[in-house]
């Protein structure tokens, strides 16, 4: 139990993710909308921000912030300052996904452009971090590495099938 417990918080991102998709599922069984396109596409979308982004971005903050010797351990660097910066940076992303759970258009790209640039340039310096550093820790090289690049396109995809929604729904979230 203790592996289990140590697996799902060292891999918030993943535990995060499937969070999402199952609070999705819960919404959608309870409206009883699973054979609407556009309300699954909704549900997907809401849910991913409130955790992937939101939740996630905020314990990233946690982390950072009040554990960020751990933190750096986890990682293979060294501690640091950046650690707080690098905290309250996830706390801007997470209260701009919280925020987007329920928002329009324009805030929910914002809630997955501004995080995805950050995931996409944290994926860039752990391969850096990987061939120069030789750092294969489990916060370089392992879950948290493949979804630093899978769910900024997991986010975009979702933006993208939201957009073709039919137009009255779309309307009715600006």
């Amino acid at each position: 139990m203790e592996q289990a417990i140590a697996f799902i918080l060292s891999n918030f991102t993943l535990t995060f993710l499937v969070l999402g998709l199952l609070a999705s599922a819960a919404a959608l069984t309870a409206s009883g909308a699973w054979n609407r396109r556009e309300a699954i596409v909704e549900a997907l979308l809401a849910y991913f921000l409130f955790f992937s982004i939101g939740l996630s971005f905020f314990y990233n903050f946690v982390m950072h912030v009040f554990f960020g010797e751990m933190s750096a351990r986890f990682i293979g660097w060294e501690d640091s300052p950046f650690q707080a910066e690098v905290g309250f940076a996830s706390l801007g992303f997470a209260v701009v996904g919280f925020l987007a759970f329920r928002g329009g258009a324009g805030l929910r790209l914002a809630a997955v452009v501004g995080p995805a640039c950050f995931l996409w340039g944290a994926a860039g310096g752990h391969v850096v971090q990987m061939i120069e550093a030789n750092n294969f820790a489990p916060g370089n090289a392992g879950v948290i590495f493949y979804t630093d690049i899978l769910i900024p396109l997991l986010g975009g995809v979702l933006l993208w099938l939201r957009h073709a929604a039919p137009a009255p729904l779309l309307q009715a979230r600006r």
